[in-house]
């Protein structure tokens, strides 16, 4: 990060991008691509990550875990659980690492996210959805709408 800054400052008082390569010790082509990027590009993934061992037997992780959301909390599978049961019963030959890894990315796939909302007076905002409610002990789905015209309260003289 600290290179592409002083590349490009280099470049932008005047140094050519042929001598940049000879000051910093770099190539040309290395030189092009810091000037073309504001800031360090990072690494880019260009495939989905391949787990030949592992990718058998997602289905039925998968199908623990979700049976697993009918259960309280603390009887539910973690990472250790899950490999002892795929070893055992499955004949898993793989880490238990890479049962570890996935469920740590399965869990930031699936966790929800909250944003906080403010908007200034006099602009509304408008929503709509559905829930689970209970009404007369009978269990049934309700839509919903939602409006908020947030305003000033007014001031206050003393």
């Amino acid at each position: 990060m600290e290179l592409y800054l002083r590349v490009g400052l280099a470049v932008s008082e005047g140094m050519t991008q042929r001598q940049a390569a000879r000051h910093f010790n770099i190539s040309r082509d290395s030189v092009a691509k810091m000037l073309s990027y504001s800031t360090t590009p990072g690494y880019q993934r260009q495939l989905p990550i391949r787990r030949p061992k592992l990718d058998a037997f997602v289905s039925t992780i998968e199908h623990w875990l979700e049976e697993d959301m009918k259960v309280p909390r603390k009887q539910r599978h973690t990472a250790k659980r899950v490999f002892d049961r795929l070893r055992d019963e499955c004949r898993f030959t793989g880490g238990y690492t890479i049962i570890k890894d996935y469920m740590r990315e399965r869990d930031q796939r699936r966790q929800e996210v909250f944003v906080p909302l403010s908007h200034p007076p006099g602009h509304a905002q408008a929503d709509f959805g559905e829930a689970t409610v209970v009404i007369g002990g009978v269990e049934q789905k309700a839509r919903f709408f939602v409006f908020d015209l947030p305003h000033r309260p007014r001031a206050v003289f003393a």
